[in-house]
């Protein structure tokens, strides 16, 4: 239920964003029209890193299975998924919001990635 729930807004959310960015400008578009737009870059994001961190936990689980028979990898559920992509999609989105404030150092970068590992860090212990 919950990846049918997830691929629909994502994509819905796709597809308003490129009719969003191919009809709009953002003088246009105003505060609200920029906002929405956020939002909706962030449900894009949200459902590519979930679909994609879940296949890649697949994948590393099948592989684990081979190299390490003893004690394997485990698969990350859907929904554990969906948990830290929630936090890791914030990323692009704080890093496309400084730039548009002013200009991105490595001082910004580093803090959006201490930002991000105590987000999943707090969703790791959360889940567990």
């Amino acid at each position: 239920m919950i990846k049918t729930i997830i691929a629909v807004v994502s994509t819905v959310s796709i597809l308003f964003l490129v009719i969003l960015l191919n009809v709009t400008t953002p003088v246009s578009a105003g505060p609200l029209g920029i906002l929405v737009i956020f939002i909706f870059a962030y449900l894009s994001l949200l459902g590519i890193i979930t679909f994609s961190s879940y296949a890649v936990s697949k994948v590393t689980a099948r592989l684990s299975r081979a190299f390490i028979p003893r004690k394997p990898i485990g698969v990350l559920s859907f929904r554990q998924s969906y948990y830290y992509s929630t936090v890791i999609a914030l990323g692009p989105i704080m890093l496309v919001g400084l730039q548009s404030v002013r200009t991105v150092d490595i001082y910004e970068i580093i803090l959006i990635i201490v930002f991000l590992v105590i987000g999943c860090l707090y969703v790791s212990r959360r889940i567990g």
